[in-house]
């Protein structure tokens, strides 16, 4: 699997989120040897959860076999779509943060915010796969207009995982209780505000980071000759 992670290109982008993410786990341990306690250590299971998809669409792009395999495909991109969510859902861990014994909020803040981002990058790289899967089907318009769409999909994902308690497994274990939850703010959605403010402003944010990255990895500074000036 190295070799062809190597043979892609993406060994550069695997080593620095692989390191990322030991910075993380390593920030995690301090913590608890600084503040005696366990608070925060669930943040490594949720950056866990937040490589599937990384993990999902890397299998996608190193093997032309999974590409070609459509029973393999749709089963990767069906795991892509149901985990993608807990890539930026680290983002709300920032409700955590407040003032505690022993440790400072700095350092708290530091911690949530290496953990956020990091989720974010698994995450966004995985996007950046599914994008260049779907320009094989589709025109750039109708891609950009699924990928905005997919980063509301997701902020909707994140008020369930938030504020309804619901996660990733529950679509196998409990689906018509969430089926329930979900179809009763779609049928009523003035009765659920909140629901929709967030899926909104918090899709917002996710496109304006997600297409501030994309366009930063195609920024050429062109400098103006002193002819021409």
């Amino acid at each position: 699997m190295i070799t062809k992670i190597k043979q892609s290109g993406r060994w550069p982008i695997t080593i620095l989120l692989v390191m990322m993410s030991g910075i993380c786990f390593i920030l995690s341990i301090l913590r608890i040897i600084i503040a005696h306690n366990q608070v925060f250590l669930f943040f490594n299971w949720n950056l866990i959860l937040a490589i599937i998809p990384w993990l999902a669409s890397t299998a996608i792009m190193i093997s032309p076999t999974y590409r070609t395999n459509k029973p393999i495909l749709i089963g990767l991109l069906l795991l892509w779509i149901l985990f993608f969510p807990n890539s930026p859902y680290i983002l709300t861990d920032l409700f955590h943060l407040k003032t505690r014994l022993r440790i400072p909020v700095w350092y708290d803040l530091v911690e949530i915010m290496s953990f956020a981002w990091t989720g974010l990058m698994f995450g966004f790289v995985s996007l950046l796969d599914i994008e260049f899967l779907l320009h094989r089907y589709f025109t750039k318009r109708v891609t950009n207009v699924i990928i905005v769409a997919v980063l509301f999909l997701s902020s909707f994902g994140i008020y369930i995982g938030r504020y309804l308690r619901w996660n990733t497994w529950d679509i196998v274990k409990e689906p018509l209780p969430l089926i329930l939850q979900i179809g009763d703010r779609i049928i009523d959605p003035t009765a659920h505000l909140g629901t929709w403010g967030m899926t909104l402003f918090l899709g917002i944010l996710l496109n304006m980071i997600f297409w501030s990255i994309k366009l930063f990895t195609t920024y050429n500074i062109t400098v103006i000759p002193e002819d021409k000036v």
